[in-house]
């Protein structure tokens, strides 16, 4: 009996562990800095650049440098951003989100052919 407890509350634990999401929200009240003015580099094949932003570490803003990396294909980018909502400031990850099937750099959402087998 002792063991069937024991075996349900390691069950039980981690089943819990995996439920945590990989990132906790942040939510300010202190609004970032203007962006900083930084040089874009020119393109490299199979990368795409993502432009320097404000980050919330220590309870203040710090500033991340531009950087490259990986090319999803068939994802597209979503670049970290602040977003204003009720005296608050959010700060959204940057992330990958299905998007682009075709390739054409406009997203299925408002593409009207996203699977365009004639696309240039």
């Amino acid at each position: 009996m002792m063991k069937k407890i024991l075996l349900a509350a390691m069950l039980t634990a981690s089943l819990g562990a995996m439920t945590m999401p990989a990132s906790a929200e942040i939510v300010v009240r202190v609004a970032p800095p203007p962006p900083r003015s930084e040089p874009i580099p020119e393109a490299r094949r199979g990368f795409i650049w993502v432009p320097g932003h404000w980050d919330w570490r220590g309870n203040h803003h710090v500033w991340a440098r531009g950087t490259w990396i990986r090319e999803r294909h068939g994802y597209v980018y979503q670049e970290p951003r602040w977003t204003e909502r009720e005296g608050r400031w959010y700060y959204q990850q940057g992330n990958w989100g299905r998007g682009d099937r075709d390739h054409d750099g406009v997203p299925n959402a408002v593409d009207r052919a996203p699977n365009d087998p004639n696309r240039r």
